[in-house]
C-alpha cells in the first residue's frame, strides 16, 4: 500500500466513512451488511455527524467490504480502522470517540 508523497494534494475529507450497505440474495452463506440494517445506520451517522457538527467527513455507502460475517462494517480512512455497527449507539461512540475525540471505539467494536 502506497503512502502519501509531499507533491500529492491535500485530501479533500480529513476522514472518509464507508458503510458497507451491500445486498446478496437471502439465503446467503455469508450474509449482507444489508439485511443487517446497514442502510438505517448509515443514514443515522450522517445526521448524526451534522448534528454533532462534525466537519470535513464524508460519509458514503459502499459496495462489499468483504467482511460480510462481521457486518454491518464501516472503514474509516485515512486511519484504516474497522468497525462494526450493531446498533444506532454504535454508530454515536464512532462519531464521538473516533471523530470527534481522535481516539478507538472499544474492541467490542472491532470486526
Amino acid at each position: 500500500m502506497g503512502h502519501p508523497l509531499p507533491t500529492d494534494p491535500q485530501p479533500y475529507f480529513d476522514t472518509h466513512v464507508f458503510v458497507c450497505a451491500n445486498r446478496r440474495p437471502e439465503g446467503h452463506a455469508r450474509g449482507c451488511c444489508a439485511s443487517k440494517g446497514a442502510e438505517k445506520l448509515r443514514d443515522y451517522m450522517k445526521v448524526r455527524a451534522k448534528e454533532l457538527g462534525i466537519k470535513n467527513v464524508r460519509i458514503n455507502q459502499s459496495g462489499c467490504l468483504d467482511r460480510c460475517e462481521h457486518g454491518p462494517c464501516v472503514v474509516l480512512y485515512p486511519e484504516g480502522v474497522w468497525y462494526r455497527l450493531d446498533s444506532m449507539a454504535a454508530v454515536d461512540e464512532v462519531l464521538e470517540q473516533h471523530l470527534l475525540a481522535g481516539g478507538r471505539v472499544t474492541a467490542r467494536l472491532l470486526p
